[in-house]
């Protein structure tokens, strides 16, 4: 093969990336472009180029998953707006009573921040089935008020 068939062949798994949402081909691509730049440097044989297009591969997929990847997850949703989430409303499955500073639970149709049900604290007591709007956000635990 021709440096250049590896750098069309990379091109296009790199391509085919935009209809196949797995992030896994990119690398694949990546590494075919790899063959295709050593080829260009010195002539190997087939079995040497397709050596190095497994290694290069599966080296990007490692370094992408393992090492890059975990680095650019946002585990605590920072920069997400409060106002976004106040004035969303829930239902009440377990009560709170005010007095005592016990919290409830309550349950969102659509999850906030990635959870359907969270810990609540409310100003009056509640009982189960009361509808609540979130007010505030108090670490773990939503500051909200009975509609």
């Amino acid at each position: 093969m021709e440096y250049w068939h590896w750098l069309v062949f990379g091109m296009i798994l790199m391509m085919a990336e935009i209809f196949i949402p797995s992030f896994t081909i990119f690398w694949f691509g990546l590494g075919a472009l790899v063959v295709g730049l050593i080829l260009l440097a010195t002539p190997i044989s087939l079995a040497w180029q397709v050596f190095f297009w497994t290694i290069a591969s599966c080296a990007f997929t490692l370094i992408w998953f393992k090492f890059v990847r975990p680095k650019m997850r946002d585990r605590t949703k920072a920069g997400l707006s409060r106002e976004a989430i106040v004035g969303e409303v829930g239902q009440v499955i377990h009560p709170s009573v005010a007095a005592q500073g016990q919290r409830g639970r309550v349950r969102f149709t659509i999850p906030i921040l990635g959870a359907d049900e969270w810990a609540f604290v409310c100003d009056t007591d509640t009982a189960t089935g009361d509808r609540v709007s979130i007010m505030d956000i108090a670490g773990n635990t939503l500051v909200v008020r009975k509609l």
